[in-house]
């Protein structure tokens, strides 16, 4: 009725809405965009200068921080790296890579790792390849061992009339499928596989932290455990939040006086990435394709 009586206005109404909304879309987007391109360093001029790598959240690439690590390694003027780690774990082998770059790393830079809110399974195993690791008391860490799963549809199929149909070149080609019960010599395969990548995690700590087999493979069981008891096992060199990390690594350095943390230039990010890599679609197809997950991963939602 409005539109009818007062077209023009109409229109008018119409085109403010359309271009406010526009430059609200905009302003979100260099916003976002501004906040995670973040700086090099903090504004503190004058100082050696120490690399902080952060490691957040789930381990599930680990392209970025192998980057990082080699930039870092290689820059002269970064005198020492502090990684600081607030992650449950993830993936085996990206956890292994960022390990294996962390001992190469420190053949020649000084390396500390400094334990946030949690770093814990693959958190503590690129931690254990540093020259030190520091942990707040409340930390939670250790929960050294391996979990494997993965979600079975088969019920839910069986209730709404879907058969699913496998042609398979090997008994054992589907091994962890989601549309069928698991057999005995299956379960078998996949213990000996954990238990195999189990020991992979507990030869790493003997290496990176120069420990008996007997003393890590005595907690090696899945327990968490605070910074303060991972400090009385060996596991964690003294207690400290970053800058005491910061510090730690100025003086395995050499720095004496002033030192300037520099972090690394992240990426710019891509809205258009973003949405379409949290689709409903994509949602539910990561959810119907559930391969079967191996994983240094503290996981307290589980069967």
């Amino acid at each position: 009725m409005f539109s009818r009586r007062h077209p023009y206005l109409f229109f008018l109404l119409c085109a403010t809405a359309m271009c406010a909304g526009a430059v609200i879309f905009v302003s979100i987007l260099v916003a976002v965009s501004i906040k995670s391109t973040g700086l090099t360093e903090l504004m503190d001029a004058g100082g050696e200068r120490v690399g902080i790598i952060e490691i957040n959240g789930v381990i599930s690439e680990s392209d970025g921080i192998l980057e990082n690590l080699k930039r870092f390694r290689e820059d002269k003027s970064i005198r020492a790296i502090v990684l600081r780690i607030n992650s449950p774990g993830g993936g085996v082998a990206p956890s292994q890579e960022i390990y294996r770059e962390v001992a190469k790393t420190v053949q020649t830079k000084k390396v500390v790792a400094s334990m946030g809110s949690v770093a814990a399974s693959g958190g503590y195993y690129v931690a254990a390849g540093a020259d030190k690791i520091l942990a707040s008391p409340g930390t939670v860490t250790g929960s050294i061992g391996v979990m494997m799963g993965y979600m079975n549809f088969q019920e839910l199929l069986n209730k709404i009339g879907l058969t699913p149909v496998v042609i398979k070149s090997g008994k054992y080609k589907d091994i962890g499928s989601p549309i069928r019960n698991m057999s005995g010599d299956e379960k078998k395969i996949l213990q000996e596989f954990a238990d195999q990548v189990h020991q992979q995690f507990v030869s790493a700590i003997i290496t990176g932290r120069k420990l008996e087999r007997h003393v890590v493979e005595s907690i090696a069981d899945g327990r968490i455990m605070t910074g303060e008891t991972a400090k009385t096992l060996g596991l964690v060199d003294q207690l400290g939040n970053l800058e005491d990390a910061v510090a730690v690594a100025g003086q395995l350095a050499g720095i004496k006086g002033k030192i300037t943390k520099v972090y690394p230039k992240e990426k710019r990010f891509s809205i258009f990435k973003y949405m379409a890599g949290t689709s409903p679609r994509e949602m539910l197809n990561r959810a119907v394709n559930s391969n079967l997950f191996a994983g240094y991963l503290y996981s307290p939602v589980s069967e």
